[in-house]
């Protein structure tokens, strides 16, 4: 059992797979949504469309495996572009220590995204080639993006709005998308000042920053406001605006779950690792929410069950690390 855990947990920490939740519960969403609510709209223009005609239980297993996968995808890549600068800077990250072997690492970079494709391939063409962009999206971002960080943290609030998109590409409420970009920039921004990463954020990469998310939040919008026919600013009528307030409080009590975790560990790798993973599981809670809002309490209870997940599995897999950083042993 020892063995399999130290044989397991390196490549667990290689993939971060504990905060892949949050990725998973964006396409779900989006699936629940569009066939509750825009089944109508997708069959007059696709009749056939693979988010309609497909079994649900297939449609959920076959984005969370590909989304999983592309995540892992990113986060292998990450440790592989990086090992050089790890060997200096963070001994203990997997292919460094010697946790992982290169080889393998390229092994599971290579083998993540074909998955990853081919989860996308359930759902049809589109599917498939916004899948791929943003897997370049990620290798841009692994490469160079990261280290000008004006540009680099909008690129990545974009990767994830644009993987929310994969199962329906035209969804037409695209609201909950800006809020997903919003939020990933906003948690990366918290991420990157607490962890001290470099290169710092200066004042003109918060500028950069700023101006790209209003720029991308403007696409964003009026795209969705062309979209929908009957509502507001791209707001759906039979959408109640009470949706927002929910939104809204969740939002405001995700900034006071990260001040307390700041608070109580001050700024450093440990506070930017909580509001790293914090941050991600609210993905699915928001997600949920949305669901709630327009009644259809059986996809908001789903995405509560996969919250409920993500969190005991994060603390489980905590523990597992613990347990091989430090084994348990009997005192004399």
């Amino acid at each position: 059992m020892d063995r399999l855990l130290g044989q397991a947990v390196p490549l667990v920490k290689l993939t971060r797979v504990t905060t892949a939740f949050g990725v998973v519960g964006n396409v779900w969403f989006v699936i629940l949504w569009s066939r509750a609510i825009e089944g109508d709209a997708i069959r007059a223009v696709h009749p056939d469309a693979p988010i309609l005609a497909l079994p649900l239980p297939l449609l959920l297993l076959a984005s969370a495996v590909g989304s999983v996968a592309l995540f892992a995808y990113g986060a292998a890549l990450n440790d592989v572009l990086d090992l050089k600068r790890d060997r200096t800077i963070s001994p203990d990250r997997p292919l460094p220590s010697g946790g992982v072997s290169v080889d393998a690492s390229v092994a599971v970079v290579t083998i993540a995204l074909l998955i990853a494709v081919l989860g996308a391939s359930v759902f049809g063409t589109s599917a498939v080639i916004l899948t791929c962009l943003v897997a370049a999206a990620l290798l841009i971002f692994n490469a160079a993006g990261r280290f000008v960080p004006g540009f680099g943290l909008v690129l990545l609030g974009l990767i994830y709005a644009g993987h929310m998109l994969a199962p329906h590409v035209g969804l037409r409420f695209l609201w909950p998308v800006w809020l997903v970009m919003t939020h990933a920039l906003a948690v990366a921004c918290a991420a990157h000042t607490l962890g001290r990463k470099v290169p710092r954020l200066t004042r003109r990469g918060w500028v950069a920053g700023v101006a790209g998310w209003a720029l991308w939040s403007g696409v964003l919008l009026w795209l969705g406001a062309s979209r929908v026919e009957s509502g507001a600013m791209g707001w759906p009528a039979r959408v109640p605006i009470s949706a927002a307030v929910w939104i809204a409080a969740l939002a405001a009590l995700f900034v006071l779950v990260a001040w307390r975790k700041t608070r109580l560990l001050g700024p450093g790798t440990r506070a930017a690792d909580k509001v790293w993973r914090y941050g991600s599981l609210w993905l699915t809670l928001y997600a949920a929410a949305w669901l709630f809002a327009i009644g259809h309490a059986g996809g908001g209870l789903v995405l509560l069950a996969l919250a409920s997940a993500g969190f005991v599995g994060m603390t489980l897999l905590r523990e597992a690390y613990s347990l091989v950083d430090q084994p348990l042993g009997f005192r004399r």
